[in-house]
């Protein structure tokens, strides 16, 4: 085997927190303040060098002691939970930015979309910043022009070429964007996780597109928090946590190993001390958990598998009517749903008496999206007041099993994704096909009721 195409040795990235030590300066500043005061930088320097020896907090390692080779033609995907590291690994490659400590050996012409507009220039028109991000990517013009229409087409942006990009639409400027970077033929191609903007029709065509890429022996290096569109391209992942890898395989045991532990954070929290518990004089909370049908993992929870939320809580009223209602919230911000338990249990005509309660949810399956969940908990009195609210009480991810029935690999639109009986009757058929005899058609997904 030859060189590697990719070859990372003891690479780290350290960022300042906070202060203005990374912020960016223009030459004129510059000069104006070194003429200014001629010995202010001197002082500056000698007290952030001092303070970086008193102070170690004030700094973060984004990347440390990271260490892997690329062959040529491999697709590699990169995983983790956002704050990784994946993004300044992604732009250290790029040579984008330069590691504080370590190499990074790049062997051939890279291309990197590593976010939305990523090269463009605004107040160019579609076509002129073709042959821009083309010439950066050390392009001649006739290579650029003997792609230019393919590149257009697979965009779909015809119409709009010879508008400035100001004027595109995100999903616009990432379809021309991918475009570009994937038509005009790099040794190596770097894609971050902005093929999420556009539409799915779009992800499709661009998976496919990566695919075609992979297979004409070209690197790819693919970062995403699809593990279905990652498993689905690459043969082998990369696991970064915290800026280091945590394992470095083949694809099915890196992403199984990473979902089973990503999984399991904040599915539960437990407050054995009352006086210690959230809430207030009327009500407190003991334990809230998710737990999937896995008694071996109970904090593993895939888009088809029910799960139950349980809530316990102390409550110190007498005579109380009490319901607990759920908020389920997207990664995005978006509630999905909410339900409520309406308990409305009477004891004896005389309400909740004080105690231990604990109220279960049960969530079917094939009914939440594959994100990321937060709760937001309320105890209600009476139905119409909430006495007490407790945000992000616990948190899950609802994941791909990677068992689907269709070809699309991508996510689909919408917090929520139930899966919907379907039936097709056949209303009149075509005699002359032998294939078409009958009065239904059925097949995987589309059952006769």
């Amino acid at each position: 085997m030859g060189n590697p195409a990719i070859d990372v040795q003891n690479l780290g990235k350290q960022f300042r927190i906070g202060g203005g030590s990374n912020s960016y300066r223009t030459l004129r500043e510059s000069i104006t303040d070194a003429l200014a005061t001629p010995f202010r930088w001197t002082t500056r320097r000698s007290f952030a060098e001092a303070n970086r020896e008193t102070a170690p907090h004030d700094f973060i390692w984004a990347l440390k002691n990271v260490s892997f080779q690329v062959p040529q033609g491999e697709v590699v995907g990169i995983i983790g939970l956002n704050g990784a590291g994946k993004s300044t690994l992604l732009k250290i490659l790029s040579q984008i930015t330069e590691p504080t400590e370590g190499y990074a050996d790049i062997c051939g012409r890279v291309a990197a979309l590593l976010e939305v507009g990523t090269g463009f220039h605004p107040e160019l028109t579609g076509r002129e910043n073709v042959y821009l991000n083309g010439a950066l990517l050390g392009m001649l013009r006739a290579e650029i022009e003997r792609k230019f229409d393919e590149i257009v087409a697979f965009a779909g942006v015809e119409r709009f070429i010879d508008t400035p990009v100001k004027h595109y639409s995100s999903g616009m400027t990432v379809r021309l964007a991918f475009a570009v970077a994937a038509h005009l033929e790099p040794e190596i191609l770097i894609i971050d996780e902005v093929l999420a903007v556009g539409d799915a029709a779009f992800q499709k065509k661009c998976l496919a597109k990566m695919e075609g890429v992979a297979h004409e022996g070209r690197t790819i290096l693919f970062v995403s928090h699809n593990m279905l569109a990652v498993q689905n391209l690459c043969r082998r992942a990369i696991w970064l946590h915290d800026g280091r890898l945590v394992e470095d395989g083949p694809m099915g045991e890196v992403v199984s190993n990473y979902l089973r532990t990503s999984a399991s954070s904040l599915t539960e929290q437990v407050w054995d001390d009352i006086t210690q518990a959230p809430g207030n004089e009327k009500v407190r909370l003991r334990r809230v958990s998710v737990r999937g049908p896995h008694a071996a993992r109970p904090h593993y929870i895939t888009r088809e598998s029910p799960f139950v939320i349980e809530v316990e809580f102390w409550n110190l009223m007498p005579k109380a009517v009490l319901d607990v209602t759920l908020h389920f919230h997207t990664e995005h911000q978006i509630v999905a749903f909410s339900t409520s338990s309406a308990l409305r249990v009477s004891w004896e005509g005389a309400g909740f008496p004080p105690g231990l309660f604990r109220a279960v949810c049960h969530v079917p399956g094939n009914l939440l999206h594959s994100f990321m969940h937060r709760i937001v908990l309320l105890i209600v009195q009476d139905r119409s007041r909430v006495i007490h609210r407790e945000i992000d009480v616990v948190s899950f991810d609802v994941l791909e099993n990677g068992e689907r029935r269709y070809g699309w690999q991508g996510r689909e639109p919408g917090v929520v994704r139930p899966d919907l009986k379907w039936t097709i009757d056949c209303v009149e058929a075509d005699r002359s096909n032998s294939q078409l005899q009958g009065s239904a058609l059925e097949g995987p997904g589309f059952p006769v009721l």
